[in-house]
């Protein structure tokens, strides 16, 4: 038999049932109506549904089939008119068989023999014949309930010991089966601490342009506000409805304690694909499984969770050691998407897991946590009512989480950059202000050598000039009256030492010595030299020194200008 697609909608008094039905006849249609309890039958298509609500069959009910398109709608009055039915677009719930329970909720069926059929002979990849291979050998009771649980309420085991080559794929832990629940906490703690860089946390933290653009993100839930999805037109796609119907159902036994590690996980995974919307900003892309399973503790270490702030601390540590973008905002506005999420009811939960469920689903080893946990919580999240959602709701809203509390040293990490780009500042400041001080000397030392006026005087504040070039010719000898004696020298300086007045004068009478001066100089009157000083003499006023020359003496010496 064949499971139609179909789709409830209601209103005050009646229940629509559109059944899509192609390539039947009319003549083979059998309803059956009591109660809860609705049956279709139009070969090669069955239809079972478990409602809700409850209906009658006493005719004013209401038929028709489009030929063209397949579909047969039928309108069926309530018991209880004005009664809402509620779940009416949870369609593998309503495909329940009615009293249906299991203690177990899955039955896996392995297969371990190997065909001869043609399919395997036409397979790309060559089959190694010489592959080691180990006898399968079916666990005991003793042995089964040795093994650690984990997966959808703690109730899967043994998984992983048939699936070796993709375990390190999919999650972290390295051997699931033996690790107790403290075990693979710690181990994740210790992985988180090795994997964060604070680095590119800074980067992250200072270079945010990035960061504000994905925070300004507005996701497909952002304008969902009330726990009504159904009045606010929220529905399901055909692809999503499609996916439903597959879904077996089945039901879950949990207890209290089962019951709120599941919502907690359930939180979790929510969070991680929050994040990775908004990182995509909706796009998905072929980093989407890792992402959404790297930042979920519960897929990536088989986390169990005991309080709303420990799945919050989880996520908020693992945003800061793996993702792409590592910013305490994003794990803010992750936990602001998940309440909106919540308060927009069941079908927007349901919607969030079903598009998680595709992501896995397109991805080789991520299918795995599908059967582990996303089918589950798709057929589980059916019959959650929306009141304990929002229960769930409001304990985030009260729940906070700091930067402290992420254990990464995060604000003290923060104060040290912040120190150091200041301390950095202040050094440029430093080096532009004693750069712009230099620059301001050097054009002071640039203005007092060059002349002041077209005289080419020497300036007030500068009494020393260096002599022109010209001084460099032979010296002539002067009258005695132009150039002070050595007596009067030494009455000019009577504070230096006798061996210094020495040592002055001997070094005079050398220079004298070999500067020698010919006839024709002599006989030119003043020399070029001459007229330098001459002009020199002009240029000089007061009680200032400079440099004169003498034919008999240093011509270094100090000596006083006469007024």
């Amino acid at each position: 038999m064949i499971t139609p697609a179909f789709n409830l909608d209601q209103d005050a008094d009646h229940l629509t049932l559109t059944i899509r039905v192609p390539y039947t006849r009319t003549s083979e249609f059998d309803l059956f109506i009591d109660g809860t309890d609705f049956k279709f039958y139009a070969k090669p298509y069955f239809l079972r549904l478990t409602l809700p609500g409850r209906i009658v069959q006493d005719g004013r009910e209401k038929a028709r089939f489009d030929i063209d398109k397949g579909l047969f709608t039928l309108q069926v009055p309530k018991e209880t008119p004005g009664e809402n039915f509620e779940g009416l677009q949870m369609l593998t719930s309503l495909l329940a068989p009615k009293g249906c329970r299991s203690a177990k909720p899955l039955v896996e069926d392995i297969s371990a023999g190997c065909s001869g059929d043609a399919e395997d002979e036409e397979d790309e990849e060559e089959f190694d014949w010489q592959v080691e291979q180990e006898a399968y050998t079916e666990r005991s009771e003793e042995e089964l309930a040795a093994l650690q649980k984990y997966g959808f309420g703690n109730q899967r085991s043994g998984v992983f010991d048939r699936l070796q080559e993709e375990l390190s794929d999919v999650i972290d832990v390295k051997n699931p089966e033996a690790t107790t629940t403290a075990e693979r906490r710690r181990a994740r703690l210790h992985a988180e601490a090795a994997a964060f860089s604070s680095d590119h946390y800074l980067a992250d933290l200072f270079e945010d342009d990035e960061i504000k653009r994905l925070l300004k993100f507005r996701p497909w839930w952002a304008d969902l506000s009330c726990a009504d999805s159904e009045v606010d037109g929220l529905s399901f796609t055909e692809d999503e409805k499609e996916q439903l119907r597959k879904f077996n159902n089945r039901s879950y036994l949990l207890d209290k304690a089962a019951r709120k590690q599941v919502l907690l996980s359930l939180v979790d995974v929510l969070l991680a694909y929050t994040y990775e919307v908004r990182s995509t900003e909706g796009e998905h892309n072929v980093e989407s499984p890792w992402t959404i399973r790297k930042l979920s503790g519960t897929l990536c270490w088989l986390e169990t969770y005991s309080h709303t702030k420990d799945v919050l601390v989880s996520f908020g540590r693992r945003v800061m050691c793996f993702p792409l973008y590592r910013h305490f905002d994003l794990v803010s506005s992750a936990l602001r998407d998940v309440v909106s999420i919540l308060q927009a009811g069941t079908v927007c939960v349901l919607k969030c897991l079903l598009d998680i469920h595709k992501v896995f689903r397109q991805n080789e080893p991520a299918y795995i946590l599908n059967d582990l946990y996303i089918t589950d919580y798709c057929i589980w999240i059916q019959r959650v009512k929306s009141k304990k959602l929002m229960s769930l709701c409001e304990t985030l809203k009260t729940s906070c989480l700091s930067k402290g509390d992420l254990d990464l040293e995060l604000e003290e990490l923060e104060e040290a950059a912040v120190m150091v780009a200041q301390e950095e500042e202040s050094d440029d400041t430093r080096s532009s202000d004693s750069s712009e001080e230099d620059e301001e000397s050097d054009d002071e030392v640039q203005g007092s050598i060059s002349p002041t006026n077209g005289g080419g005087g020497t300036p007030e504040h500068c009494p020393l000039q260096v002599q022109p070039p010209a001084l460099t010719a032979p010296i002539p000898q002067e009258p005695s009256s132009t150039f002070l004696s050595a007596e009067e020298a030494e009455d000019v300086r009577p504070s230096a030492s006798a061996g210094s007045a020495q040592l002055i004068e001997e070094l005079g009478q050398r220079v004298a010595e070999d500067l020698t001066l010919s006839d024709s100089i002599r006989d030119d009157g003043r020399s070029h030299l001459e007229r330098s000083v001459a002009q020199t003499e002009q240029v000089s006023r007061g009680d200032e020194t400079f440099l004169e020359p003498s034919s008999r003496r240093n011509p270094l010496l100090i000596v006083h200008t006469p007024e």
